[in-house]
């Protein structure tokens, strides 16, 4: 049986769902999830501020790779995750919850699959500092013709 599903072909929903950029997160679920080569945490994150984007919410993961620890680790300090169990080289899962904290996301599509990055992390604290910062880049980027060269 067939069905006809108009939009079905059409790849520019991707970058509507995508979300680039700095923002204040809290973590709304997070889940093991094993891989016999890469394991992961996968977090849905529920974006606070810009107010443009709140309440919108994405998926990422972090692997548990040897080798992308030292990321996990990142995220787990900035966000406020519970030293005793960092220190014993636990993930609670339920301790996840409601974290809250700084990303820098990107977009991007391999093998014509969505990805979304986590790029860097911050504490909470610093979103005031953080967010102008991310509005002077902007404004940077859209006037690179400044006499200043700045």
């Amino acid at each position: 049986m067939r069905h006809q599903i108009p939009g079905l072909h059409s790849r520019h929903q991707d970058s509507e769902t995508s979300v680039d950029g700095v923002f204040l997160v809290r973590v709304e679920r997070a889940s093991y999830r094993w891989h016999p080569q890469k394991p992961f945490v996968e977090l849905r994150l529920v974006i606070l501020q810009p107010h443009s984007f709140l309440d919108r919410s994405f998926f990422s993961r972090l692997y548990c790779t040897e080798r992308a620890l030292w990321k996990l680790h990142w995220f787990l300090r900035d966000f406020g995750y519970d030293a005793d169990l960092l220190n014993r080289d636990q993930v609670d899962e339920k301790a996840l919850l409601n974290l809250r904290g700084v990303v820098r996301t990107s977009h991007k599509i391999l093998n014509g699959r969505s990805y979304q990055n986590l790029d860097s992390f911050a504490p909470a604290g610093e979103w005031e500092v953080l967010s102008c910062e991310s509005i002077d880049d902007e404004d940077a980027q859209e006037r690179p013709g400044d006499s200043d060269g700045l």
